[in-house]
């Protein structure tokens, strides 16, 4: 219980290490101020002249580029004394400076001898598109700091804390459900998937709702704060980075968190299903029956298809919930299958919709994202049916895993709302285990930059 409680005080203390000025000075005089300086010529990504307190970067013309040149400076000056630099350039910034952020993100909250990142002042020509910048930058940081954050210090009561803690310094209502209140909804999948842990499950939702809203979209996240895949258990070299399996849900609160500091006329209501899967004398096994919010049996093949189980009673519980609406997303690290099918960097988007599935990819595009999608058919849906039950949680199939998740999950869409669902499955890029781009090893806060765009593209 003295554990338990140190690590609740544990949580809240989120340093970033990134905690930067930006002034505008297109004529700084300082000696001690690094000087960088975009190229677009050379041989060389970066020249680094640190005695002549200079960096040349080179980088292309579109926005992917300068996100790209703004981590190359991160990187080199992560490892420098540089206090202060300044950006000598005007067009592109705000993707310069988001890149830089991003990759100045430091995971150092379990270190005892962890050096932050040095800069602290940014002079700048110009500040435009640099708070825009700044904002979706840090709210991405602050989902791979929950993210990275391991299973005994984020479990569902803390991370619907974390949740609530945003809440208040942002202006959200929220609300929870405990496990007590999951059973009287009916919501028999999720509490199954989280009864064995000595961490009961809870529903979390967290809302923005601006005066003049044009549109509204609910997201709604997978939050296995630890997943040891149940009685069907996975291998151990397979368990080392579970304490990922709740980027989903950590992206739904990125997303409100930039969205309210962005003040986007777009309401935005976020339900994070949480639970630990784990193995007791209570689990739940291969060959139950449970059945759903929305009255629908279901066959359990695999303890360890249990983000699809927590995500089923979520969406039924956030249509009844909020019964109006124009868009509604699930955000989960769902299925290796992804992984395999277009690869560790890439977000795979699901859904009926071929024109809305469009707009997400030009929202991923837009915001540095890279995104595929993948058509449902008719005969992968055959292979999750069920002679005992209504339908099974995993497919007959080893082939198109990703794909019959997505249609499981399909199953739990009302008729009316088909058209307003994209399932976005983040396995690949929610979590990395080696520097990419402009971001480091561990969590990337896959999904935020991009859903923040669409959001914004809203408003137009």
């Amino acid at each position: 219980d003295n554990l338990r409680i140190r690590f609740d005080i544990i949580y809240t203390k989120y340093d970033l290490g990134v905690k930067m000025k930006f002034l505008l000075s297109s004529k700084k005089k300082d000696k001690k101020v690094l000087k960088v300086i975009l190229i677009n010529k050379g041989n060389k990504d970066v020249r680094f002249l640190p005695e002549k307190k200079k960096l040349f970067v080179k980088t292309g013309k579109t926005a992917e580029d300068l996100r790209l040149a703004g981590g190359n400076i991160a990187k080199i000056l992560e490892n420098e004394n540089f206090k202060a630099i300044e950006i000598q350039t005007k067009k592109g910034l705000k993707y310069l400076i988001e890149g830089l952020i991003l990759r100045s993100y430091k995971f150092i909250k379990y270190k005892s001898d962890a050096k932050k990142f040095p800069v602290k002042t940014v002079y700048l020509q110009t500040l435009k598109g640099v708070q825009e910048a700044k904002i979706i930058a840090e709210s991405t940081n602050f989902v791979k700091e929950i993210v990275n954050s391991i299973p005994n210090d984020v479990y569902p009561k803390t991370m619907a804390k974390i949740a609530k803690k945003l809440a208040k310094d942002n202006n959200l209502e929220f609300s929870s459900l405990n496990m007590k209140q999951l059973i009287k909804e009916g919501m028999s999948a999720f509490v199954a998937v989280g009864r064995a842990s000595v961490n009961p499950p809870m529903l979390v939702k967290i809302a923005y709702r601006p005066k003049k809203a044009k549109k509204k979209i609910l997201l709604i996240g997978k939050g296995l704060t630890y997943d040891s895949g149940g009685l069907s258990l996975k291998p151990a070299s397979y368990m080392e980075t579970m304490k990922s399996d709740k980027s989903g849900a950590s992206a739904v609160l990125g997303i409100l968190k930039a969205v309210s500091e962005l003040k986007l006329n777009v309401e935005v209501v976020g339900y994070l299903g949480l639970a630990e899967n784990l193995v007791s004398g209570n689990s739940y096994k291969p060959d139950d029956i449970l059945i759903a919010k929305n009255g629908k049996t279901i066959e359990v093949r695999n303890t360890d298809a249990e983000g699809r189980l927590v995500l089923a009673d979520t969406l039924v519980y956030a249509q009844d919930d909020e019964v109006e609406f124009d868009y509604i997303f699930d955000i989960a690290t769902l299925t290796g299958a992804a992984i395999v099918a277009v690869g560790q960097y890439t977000t795979l988007a699901m859904g009926h919709n071929n024109k809305l599935k469009q707009k997400i990819l030009k929202a991923g595009d837009k915001s540095g994202e890279l995104v595929a999608t993948l058509p449902f058919n008719q005969y992968l849906r055959k292979t999750i049916d069920s002679r005992i039950a209504d339908i099974s949680n995993t497919g007959s199939s080893r082939y198109g895993g990703s794909l019959t998740a997505g249609l499981f999950l399909s199953e739990f869409i009302a008729k009316k709302n088909q058209n307003k669902w994209i399932h976005l499955d983040i396995a690949g890029p929610a979590y990395i285990e080696s520097d990419w781009g402009y971001h480091q090893f561990g969590g990337s806060g896959a999904s935020v930059r991009m859903i923040t765009k669409f959001i914004q593209d809203l408003e137009k």
